[in-house]
This record gives structure tokens, C-alpha cells and sequence, in this order.
């Protein structure tokens, strides 16, 4: 796109950087933002700096915060010997969607993928276990993607949580084989967490 301003062309290749953008969106996004009020963009802006520059991991399950210890985590009521273990933070979010899990949550930061270098070592499952002995947890629910890397996980992570004296269950179908859990419905999602088993 030769023929476009500068900064038009910088904004559509950062745009298309995005996932799900590609570049007749980019270009849109671009021109509505061109269009847009100076104060929206500002604020649109200064969300995108303020995200970087304020989001944290919460120091007990991993989440996505903006304070030490998350809302998840210090909400009263809260089953505390109930952890639901997930890859990534987005996971909670639809998880939380369901209103099917009372427990609190342990995010592992992605799943065991060998072709992408990443083994038991690259997540935290050091964290895990030290959260399962000093937490006095009764139960754990594996809540990672029914695909071949989350089903990798899943058989790890059981294996080496059976010497604790614990009950292992794992989210049950309703999720299809092959698919992220980012992409359920609520309710999939609830039939899900509703019918999880023992592994």
C-alpha cells in the first residue's frame, strides 16, 4: 500500500500483528480510528500502556492482576482445598463464565509441547505441587484443552499428583477433542466442569 500515508501503513501492520486481524480489517480498524474522536484514541491509547504497565501474575495461582494476590483468589467464599488447573489465564475467564466452579484456580502458563521446546520445566508445576502440600488441597481439576498437547498434560500432571493424598478429576466431553477451551460457551463449558471424572 504504497500510495498510504506512513503512519496509515504503520498502524495496518501493527493492526494485522494481532490474531484474528488481517489486513482489509487492519485497514479498517485504521480509517474508523482516523475518523474517531482525539479523546477515544487517547484513551484507547492510554489503555493499551496502562495494560502493560499495571497487569501482573498473582503471586498465588498465576492469574492476570493488577494487585498481589487477585480477586479470584482473595474472594471469601471461595472453596480453597478446590483447584482448578489451567494452561493460560484466559481459560479462568471462560471457566468463570459457567458458574459451575466454586474452587480457586492454578494457571500453568501453556502445556507440555516437545515440537515447541516446552517440557514440565517451562511451566509451574513446582508451584503446583507446593500449593497442593501447603494448602491442605482435596481435590484437583485438570482443565486443559482436550487436544494432544493438553491431554499430554493432563496425563503428567495426574501421574505425578497421585503420591498426594488427593483426588484427581479431569473436565469431562462437552469441550470437543481437538478444540481450545478459550472457544466454549458458557454452557459447554458448565456440562463440562458438571460432569468432570476421576483420572
Amino acid at each position: 500500500m504504497d500510495h498510504l500515508a506512513e503512519p496509515i501503513n504503520k498502524l495496518i501492520n501493527e493492526l494485522t500483528k494481532l490474531p484474528g486481524i488481517g489486513p482489509k480489517t487492519a485497514q479498517r480498524l485504521t480509517l474508523y480510528l482516523l475518523k474517531a474522536d482525539n479523546n477515544y484514541c487517547e484513551e484507547l491509547a492510554y489503555g493499551i500502556v496502562n495494560l502493560k504497565s499495571k497487569i501482573k501474575q498473582c503471586k498465588k495461582c498465576f492469574n492476570l492482576t493488577d494487585a498481589d494476590i487477585c480477586g479470584i483468589c482473595g474472594q471469601e467464599g471461595r472453596a480453597k482445598d478446590l483447584l482448578c488447573v489451567v494452561a493460560e489465564p484466559q481459560d479462568i475467564l471462560v471457566i468463570e463464565k459457567s458458574r459451575e466452579h466454586k474452587g480457586v484456580y492454578h494457571v500453568l502458563g501453556g502445556v507440555i509441547s516437545p515440537m515447541d521446546g516446552i517440557g514440565p520445566d517451562q511451566l509451574r508445576v513446582r508451584e503446583l505441587l507446593k500449593r497442593i502440600k501447603d494448602e491442605n488441597i482435596k481435590e484437583i481439576i485438570i482443565a486443559t484443552s482436550p487436544n494432544i498437547q493438553g491431554e499430554a498434560t493432563a496425563m503428567y500432571l495426574s501421574k505425578i499428583i497421585k503420591s498426594f493424598d488427593v483426588k484427581i478429576t479431569r473436565i469431562a466431553a462437552g469441550i470437543p477433542m481437538g478444540a481450545d477451551i478459550e472457544y466454549a460457551d458458557e454452557y459447554t463449558m458448565a456440562k463440562a466442569i458438571e460432569g468432570r471424572r476421576e483420572y
